[in-house]
């Protein structure tokens, strides 16, 4: 019997964790891993005790027209690395993985250009995290270290 590889492991755990996603555009999963230990999960969904998108029935970006990647200040859900990261404790995601999963919502396929938004990577900068793996295809992958998104620096400059 061939075993998967850890990587990918522990991506269809993160995809597991997508199926409690709440967004009606895109569901993503994360977790996050030190020394072969999983310390949280996360999956996208309206913070605690509010309304939920798929509750709700609509999704405000939706109906606003936003395009995907823009003003995500309306967007009802905090993201799934965002998730992972506060159910966690910084001294124990220093050094490890996340791992990240997304699909679409309405047709359910695995999303190929799936990543993290700008305010995601600067959260998992701080973490203290040290690489990212996002799932492509079902056995594919990509591996970021964490410090090329720190090299790639996103900040707007006047």
């Amino acid at each position: 019997m061939d075993r998967i590889s850890k990587e990918n492991y522990y991506l269809d755990i993160a995809e597991t964790v997508l199926e409690r996603a709440t967004c009606l555009r895109r569901v993503y999963g994360a977790i996050i891993v030190t020394n072969d230990e999983i310390i949280s999960t996360g999956y996208n969904g309206a913070p605690r005790g509010r309304a939920n998108c798929s509750g709700l029935g609509y999704c405000s970006r939706e109906a606003l027209r936003v395009p995907r990647g823009e003003r995500y200040e309306l967007c009802r859900s905090v993201h799934a690395e965002a998730n992972a990261i506060i159910s966690a404790a910084r001294r124990d995601m220093v050094g490890g993985t996340l791992y990240l999963v997304g699909r679409d919502a309405q047709t359910g396929e695995l999303l190929g250009d799936a990543t993290s938004c700008s305010m995601c990577r600067r959260l998992v900068i701080n973490a203290g995290l040290e690489r990212v793996v996002i799932r492509r295809t079902e056995t594919e992958f990509d591996v970021i270290p964490v410090s090329q998104w720190i090299a790639e620096d996103d900040a707007v400059t006047v």
